[in-house]
This record gives structure tokens, C-alpha cells and sequence, in this order.
């Protein structure tokens, strides 16, 4: 069922409807006599609704192939991002204040970079090759003694671009450097058996899999090395590592959610790859169309797109009904073209009219078909009110 009603809803990257599973197993905790109690309390009622979130731990940690101790409940990817960085980069400076990222990176991470460049720390940002990707080759060379924390993004949230974190995580192992990934676009749509994968933080969030608005969750590798600081004080909630209150309802959501990734991820995948080809091949012939990412090294359901002479928020209007993206969903108050797609080295025209096109589970052929309607009529449009552009 479509999550917008008469609207096409092609933005899933941004987030997913609640899967109506997952509300119902929420709900339950909320109505009377039902578990609502705080999970950190030692009463009967407290001790049945700590089961509820060890339940909720247990089915994400099974996702990802982890012990549930590793797990600490966020309220979303920002707050598990900026848990990572700063308590990694923190507990670690009297080592070094050498840190590393891409400028690719999501809102949630660069700007925590930032925040610690004026702390003092040194940052080096890698830029990407021209379809987004990393070369491990690259993150080898920036590695230095005193390098303490290599932030790197799955799934990049604009392209759908996937990195070798199997590769920079052993890079950054080999010289005991901590390693942070941002999984938010990955977590519950490809496979992360964090058995088998050297990263010491993974972040992530339960509204991209229909899950739950406001909880998020942070992977702690259980390895000596890998502590971090809090940034909340107030309680013993968690290790004291996030203190407050457990948002039990919004958890068990989480975990529900997590449990249904697990079972429908080949066909989600599946799904969505067979649709993301179906748009791609119903627009790819319009006359200065360009595909920013990389079709063989991208997560499906994403497919971003620039086209020339075409000024990206006029283009979006011209897209109603169907709800699509010029970018991130935490920049689209900003008039500036993408700072992601600039970073592949396209040039600020290019980066204005990019669109990005997310397919979710609930995604159908008629609404793809629709969308390459639209899309193509509206590029024509446009043309027709700016003369003597593309033809």
C-alpha cells in the first residue's frame, strides 16, 4: 500500500511507512495492562518490559551477526554517529588526534568532524573517485602514527554507492586504528556479519527499515581497544554509555523491524533492483541524462540522476505527484547542489539538477511507470521554457 495515498512516494532512502507488524507489536506495549513500564525498573512490571528490549537485542544482533551485549539503544543514526565519533576521538586523544573520513559522508558524520577539528583534532578527508567509491589504496596512505578513528559510510545515501568495508576495516585493523561505519542506508537491506567484518562501530537506525521514528542503535566491537565516552551523564542506563530511560515501545519496534529485514532481505533486494533497471532503462535515452553513482557497485534501490540545462527544484515541482529527492533529505532547506555529488567532481549545474530516485518494499511497477512518465515530460517541459538549450 502506498504510504502517501494519491502521492508516488519514491524518496524510502529518507524513510520507510511503519510496517503494520511492527506497529501492532508496539501498540501492544502502549495499551493498558499492557508492558509500559520502565525497563529499568526492578518490579515485575519493570522486569517484563526489560525482556521486551532483550528480545528487541537479540533480533538485531541476530541481523548482523553479533552478541546482543554489543548493542546500545540510541534515539536514531545522528545520535549513534556522533556517540561513535566524538566518544571514540575523545577517549583516544592522549594517543593521537589524527582522524579520517570522506567528505561524502552524511550530515550526521562530517559535521561531528568539524565539530572536533574545532576541539583541535586533525582531520584528513578523502575525497572519492568519480562514481563515489573509496580506494583502500587511498585510506592506506592517510593512515599515519597517530591516526585514531577512520569514519567510512556503507551506503551512501545520495548515490547508493557501496564501500569495501571489509577491506578498509582489515586496513584499519592491521594498524590498530578504530573504524566507524555509518550502516544507516545498509543495516536490514545487504548482509553485515559483524563476525567477520573488522569494524569496531556500526551505526544504524529502525526508520529505513520500517521500523520506528526515534530509535537507532550503536554496534560496540567487544574488543580492549574499543571504548568510547559518553556524551550523556545522568544514570546507569547502558553501561552509562547512554544513560536515560529506554524508549521500550520504540525498541521492540526496532527489534521487530530488524527480524523482518532479516527474512525479506534477498527479496526486498531483488525487488527493488528489478524496478531500479525498469526506471533506469524508461529514462537513460533523454538527451544529457547522467547516472551519478556506479549500477554495479550500488545498493538497488537508489538511482540518482543529473540532466543538463535542468535546474533541480523546478524539476522536482514539475515530478508531482511523485515525491522524489534533489539529494539528502537533512539538506532539502538548502539551495546549495549537492555537496556529495561536487565531491565526485561534478560541476555546481550538474549537482543542482541531480534527482534521486528510493524504492522501497511497498514500490510497484505501476508507480515506476508512472515516475518515467512524469520524468520525461517534465524534463520536455522544462526544455520547451528555456530555447536554445538540449533539444
Amino acid at each position: 500500500m502506498n504510504p502517501t495515498a494519491e502521492l508516488v512516494y519514491l524518496d524510502y532512502a529518507a524513510t520507510t511507512p511503519l510496517d503494520e507488524t511492527v506497529l501492532e507489536g508496539m501498540l501492544d506495549l502502549q495499551r493498558i495492562g499492557g508492558d509500559f513500564a520502565n525497563a529499568s525498573a526492578v518490579h515485575p512490571a519493570g522486569r517484563r518490559s526489560s525482556e521486551h528490549v532483550a528480545t528487541a537485542a537479540e533480533r538485531l544482533a541476530g541481523l548482523l551477526h553479533t552478541a546482543p551485549r554489543q548493542i546500545v539503544w540510541t534515539s536514531g543514526a545522528t545520535e549513534s554517529n556522533n556517540l561513535a565519533i566524538q566518544g571514540a576521538a575523545r577517549q583516544r586523544a592522549h594517543r593521537g588526534k589524527h582522524l579520517v573520513t570522506m567528505p561524502t559522508e552524511h550530515k550526521a558524520v562530517s559535521d561531528v568532524f568539524r565539530a572536533l577539528e574545532a576541539e583541535g583534532f586533525e582531520v584528513t578527508w578523502l575525497p572519492p573517485d568519480g562514481q563515489g567509491w573509496l580506494d583502500p589504496a587511498t585510506l592506506k596512505e592517510a593512515l599515519r602514527d597517530d591516526t585514531q578513528l577512520v569514519s567510512v559510510m556503507h551506503v551512501n545515501n545520495e548515490t547508493g554507492v557501496v564501500q569495501d568495508i571489509a577491506r578498509l576495516g582489515s586496513i584499519c585493523r592491521e594498524r590498530n586504528v578504530l573504524f566507524h561505519v555509518d550502516a544507516a542506508q545498509s543495516v536490514g537491506k545487504l548482509p553485515i556479519d559483524l563476525q567477520q567484518l573488522d569494524i569496531d562501530l556500526l551505526s544504524m537506525t529502525a526508520h529505513k527499515i520500517y521500523g520506528p521514528k526515534g530509535v537507532g542503535a550503536l554496534y560496540i566491537a567487544d574488543r580492549p581497544d574499543v571504548q568510547i565516552e559518553p556524551l550523556f551523564f545522568g544514570g546507569g542506563q547502558q553501561r552509562r554509555l547512554r544513560p536515560g530511560t529506554l524508549a521500550v515501545p520504540l525498541i521492540a519496534g526496532f527489534g521487530i523491524a530488524a527480524e523482518i529485514a532479516a527474512q525479506c532481505m534477498q527479496t526486498d533486494a531483488e525487488h527493488v533492483a528489478a524496478l531500479r533497471d525498469r526506471l533506469w532503462q524508461g529514462i537513460h535515452d533523454i538527451e544529457g541524462i547522467r547516472l551519478n553513482g556506479d549500477l554495479c557497485n550500488s545498493w538497488p534501490g537508489l538511482l540518482n540522476v543529473s540532466i543538463d540545462d535542468i535546474e533541480g527544484e523546478s524539476l522536482l515541482l514539475a515530478l508531482e505527484p511523485v515525491c522524489v529527492a534533489t539529494g539528502s533529505a537533512c539538506n532539502s532547506t538548502s539551495q546549495e547542489p549537492s555537496y556529495v555529488l561536487r565531491s565526485m567532481g561534478l560541476s555546481d549545474l550538474e549537482a543542482q539538477s541531480a534527482v534521486r530516485f528510493s524504492l522501497g518494499r511497498p514500490t510497484t511497477r505501476e508507480e515506476i511507470d508512472l515516475a518515467v512518465n512524469r520524468y520525461r515530460n517534465a524534463v520536455a517541459a522544462l526544455r520547451e521554457l528555456a530555447p536554445g538549450k538540449v533539444a
